[in-house]
């Protein structure tokens, strides 16, 4: 079974200006053949994220008359403008919905659905992208529309910029895409605006970001992130916000922009696989947006130097958002204009700075938590993700149903690279149910194509074994795809074993439900609107691979060796401790020192390497 949404990777579609004229072409030959009498441009079957897609086709016709001079587009560009302007302009208080500061402010705004009272809370990020398709138009106008039309543009877009800021609560779904979205719509229609009027939005569009956004970024993973949908990161409408960015400094100029969005660019390239899977998220945690996310990643990718155009997207929204038949749907018109206009090209190597939060080489990447546990392993084209063990889920070591992963301290990082390889050392002060304080030095190597981990406790009483990971998926061309089976050695006794509990919170690698579609059954609200992160933590237990201590560790210590990808033989590994404390650590790939846990003078971790 494949993953619907991870398929290939965003900065594989199609980038030059043919590219991008192919798409427009077809753009405006579906729109000439769906163009109604009345001039509705909305796709037949949509319902829902509605208000804004007629305007949105029409921005995409202006755009491309402006761009290739089409004598056909003129007409039907203001025959649509017409038609949105009669039909889909709101000004009276949709029914029920709750999120209004000002009752009867007749002020514009765009419905999620036409029908009254149907479903109004999805009505603020429709306006917001109601208010991006005017303004594209009204970047597009000049020489298209009459002055009649483009008064009539200006103040519907000033209208929803003032019921989105004056008479609504700002943000009301923690949507930081939405939020940022809205800022943007502000800066792009200040410019259409008499001066002394656009400079009073413009004014109001950056108290806006720093007052409601950036105020209220969150912490993961050492970066502070604008908040989406109640976490700080969601797989989905993350690079959304990075493409929003990158649009609000290309608009604006302002420097908060580019160092917010530089940020967030180098969070997501940190907890992205090097095949560009991920997975999580408050609102989605496996679906990926496409040409969306594309903005975003090929702006702030070249400003920080690195590959993040790897990120996976879903080819079925190569270019603008379809619906099941393939036929456009103008929801995210903007976001394709935008895409076209911007001439940065992707960056396509890999940063070589060292990142706390990633280890990443040739094929191999291992992307760290905030408490520098692995949220998921990538060898081999095989991801493995956390694994569950009674409610516990991490990487580590198990005794009797004791996870030994989360920090009680300082967690305590270290780099090397030499002979072709790379490592990161991570030393983790944890308690157990014992309270006792115990030292977990987790090392990390890898060649590049295969990655091996080792992690030595002080000695448990008992029978522990390493929990190993959770593997999940694979790499299938241009597809992920369900896997349960990964290539995987042990210097100790292996397993692979499957939950012997029935139910939701058992989640077993061998089914074809998926982490996301699981993650939902055990969030406490529907599909889409539940938290699938908070879901999924609910989750007892879940495929696991368990290794057992190798042979040979010094008495004092357990010490677990795995190796993950292809390997000529079996995993070896011998063990010597030294006077100081160190540990000694030779494998078949290269030989380690660990120093002693508690590290240097100043506290910093020991290690060197070499082949």
């Amino acid at each position: 079974m494949h993953l619907l949404h991870q398929r290939g990777p965003l900065h594989h579609l199609p980038d030059t200006p043919e590219a991008y004229d192919a798409v427009l072409a077809d753009v405006v030959e579906q729109a000439l053949r769906r163009i109604t009498p009345d001039g509705n441009l909305e796709h037949p079957d949509c319902y829902d994220d509605i208000g804004d897609t007629s305007l949105g086709i029409t921005s995409l016709l202006a755009f491309a008359w402006q761009r290739a001079k089409d004598p056909r587009l003129p007409d039907a560009v203001r025959h649509s403008l017409a038609f949105f302007l009669r039909e889909r302009v709101y000004t009276d208080d949709n029914p029920g919905y709750p999120n209004l500061k000002v009752r009867n402010s007749g002020l514009p705004y765009a419905r999620y659905v036409l029908e009254a009272g149907a479903h109004p809370i999805g009505d603020w990020p429709s306006t917001v992208w109601a208010l991006l398709q005017a303004v594209n138009i009204l970047d597009a106008a000049d020489g298209l529309v009459d002055d009649e039309q483009r008064t009539a543009v200006v103040e519907l877009a000033h209208g929803y910029w003032r019921w989105l800021t004056e008479a609504t609560f700002f943000n009301p779904q923690e949507a930081g895409n939405q939020a940022i979205g809205c800022v943007v719509g502000g800066l792009m229609l200040a410019r259409h605006l008499p001066s002394g009027e656009g400079e009073l939005v413009r004014e109001r569009a950056l108290a806006v970001y720093g007052d409601e956004i950036r105020a209220h970024r969150v912490s993961d993973r050492g970066a502070l992130l604008p908040p989406e949908h109640g976490g700080a990161y969601d797989n989905n409408y993350g690079p959304i916000s990075l493409s929003f960015l990158a649009q609000a400094h290309i608009v604006s100029g302002e420097d908060v922009f580019a160092e917010d969005g530089e940020a967030l660019a180098r969070y997501i390239d940190a907890r992205l696989t090097n095949g560009g899977f991920d997975n999580g998220g408050p609102r989605y945690s496996e679906q990926h947006s496409a040409f969306e996310s594309v903005l975003g990643l090929r702006y702030f990718g070249s400003r920080i130097g690195s590959d993040i155009g790897r990120y996976r997207g879903d080819s079925r929204w190569a270019r603008h958002a379809v619906k099941p038949d393939g036929g456009v749907d103008g929801h995210f018109a903007w976001m394709l204009v935008w895409q076209i206009q911007d001439s940065t090209r992707w960056h396509r190597t890999p940063s070589t700075e060292p990142t706390r939060h990633q280890l990443r080489a040739g094929t191999v990447s291992v992307a760290f938590d905030s408490k520098m546990t692995p949220s998921v392993a990538e060898a081999d084209g095989t991801y493995y993700l956390p694994a569950a063990v009674n409610r516990q889920h991490g990487f580590g070591p198990v005794l009797d149903g004791f996870l030994f992963c989360r920090p009680m301290g300082e967690v305590r990082v270290r780099d090397v690279r030499a002979d072709g390889l790379t490592a990161k050392l991570v030393t983790k002060p944890v308690v157990g149910r014992d309270h006792v304080l115990r030292h977990i030095q987790s090392l990390y190597v890898t060649d590049g194509t295969r990655l091996w981990t080792t992690v030595a406790v002080e000695r448990l009483d008992g029978a522990p074994y390493l929990l190993a990971g959770l593997p999940y998926a694979a790499d299938d061309g241009d597809r992920v795809r369900r896997t349960a089976e990964g290539d995987v050695a042990s210097a100790g006794a292996l397993r692979l074993t499957h939950p012997s509990g029935e139910g939701a919170d058992h989640f077993d690698a061998r089914s074809e439900l998926s982490q996301q579609e699981a993650a939902f059954v055990l969030a406490a609200d529907p599909r889409g609107y539940g938290n699938p992160d908070e879901g999924w933590s609910h989750l007892v237990t879940s495929t696991a691979l368990e290794a057992d201590p190798a042979p040979g560790a010094p008495e004092h210590l357990h010490v677990f060796a795995v190796r993950y990808g292809p390997g000529a033989g079996p995993l070896t590994a011998e063990f010597e401790s030294g006077e100081n404390g160190e540990l000694t650590v030779r494998t078949e790939a290269f030989t380690a020192v660990i120093g002693h846990a508690t590290g240097d003078a100043h506290g910093e971790p020991g290690l060197t390497l070499h082949a």
